[in-house]
């Protein structure tokens, strides 16, 4: 007869989890704390710029737009600072990871958003791990954690640079009359900012409020250019550092610019209805294997956990998994026509 008092004191495995697991986690939250302080001890100079952001005009509160304006301003200045912040700024994909975060909208920093997203991947194998799953996947679900959110930023961004384009010819026409009026630059660019919702609002307050800072108008409008990444912005930014060199008639100018930007968002939206097909067709083909497997689950699982059992299987569904996302972005690739 078994010993019922060792059976007692086996470990189990959610004991062996949390005994593994816990150490590990106050270590990554430790080294999250040790981040952020390093983030706080910063410059002298730097801290007076941060003051002088958080410096309210006396007479109310600001808005939504130079608020987020001020915050992008200061993740920027973080991105340039020094500790871990510096070290990390060196590899080559982080300037357009931190692009990519602003373009969403999101009030994040790119180390920040990189140290979180390895520890949580780090989490998801040591979850996968203890739970007794495959190796391939937990690793499979590392890299999904680590992915997916990336994914979601990249089509946050997507939509709110389409929303922008689609602004763009409201704005010209509106800076147009505000310089018909007899407003400076910096005043039409404030009017823009008040006037228009985001994503065109709070690009144009940050403009206004970089100059305000000291930058200059041209380099704030170059920052712009240089940050939305959109041919239109360069584009309008182009035309007014010219006419500021040269002089002439802005607002002719912005009024052509606006022409020719609602022309080629009219033959954009033609391409996107003709191309509609191809782009269905690459989803279709996408989903349907998973439904078909999902189906065969139901059906005969005895057949189908074949796939999911046997080693052998597995790496095929990895491969088939990632011969199916190369065949969508090759047909995105092929159905996205430039204009």
């Amino acid at each position: 007869m078994p010993n019922l008092a060792l059976l007692a004191e086996e470990p189990t495995l959610l004991d062996q989890a949390l005994l593994y697991g816990i150490p590990l986690f106050g270590s990554v939250m430790l080294a999250y704390a040790l981040f952020n302080l390093i983030h706080d001890l910063r410059k002298p100079g730097s801290k007076r710029v941060a003051q002088r952001l958080r410096e309210d005009d006396g007479s109310m509160s600001a808005g939504f737009d130079e608020r987020i304006a001020k915050e992008s301003i200061q993740r920027r200045q973080r991105m340039e600072g020094g500790g871990l912040s510096a070290l990390l700024s060196k590899f080559a994909f982080m300037p357009a990871l931190q692009t990519m975060l602003e373009q969403a909208n999101l009030p994040w920093s790119a180390t920040a958003f990189l140290i979180n997203l390895l520890g949580l991947a780090a989490l998801g194998y040591i979850a996968g791990y203890f739970l007794g799953a495959a190796q391939g996947i937990a690793i499979a679900v590392a890299f999904g954690i680590l992915l997916l959110p990336i994914a979601a930023v990249q089509v946050k961004r997507k939509f709110r640079l389409n929303r922008f384009v689609n602004q763009l010819p409201d704005v010209f026409e509106l800076m147009g009359q505000g310089l018909r009026a007899g407003h400076s630059l910096a005043n039409a660019i404030m009017l823009v900012s008040q006037q228009l919702p985001d994503p065109v609002g709070t690009e144009f307050a940050r403009i206004f409020y970089e100059q305000n800072l000291g930058i200059k108008i041209e380099d704030a409008l170059k920052n712009m250019a240089r940050r939305v990444g959109l041919l239109d912005v360069r584009f309008f930014v182009t035309a007014v550092l010219i006419q500021r060199q040269t002089g002439g008639d802005l607002a002719e100018v912005l009024d052509n610019i606006s022409g020719v930007i609602r022309d080629r968002i009219k033959l954009f939206g033609l391409v996107k209805a003709l191309t509609a097909e191809g782009r269905l067709s690459g989803w279709v083909l996408l989903a349907l294997p998973m439904v078909v497997f999902v189906m065969e689950l139901v059906v005969n699982p005895k057949y189908a956990n074949v796939l999911l059992d046997e080693p052998l299987g597995q790496y095929m569904l990895m491969g088939a998994g990632v011969a199916q996302i190369l065949g969508l972005l090759m047909i995105q690739k092929i159905v996205n026509i430039k204009v």
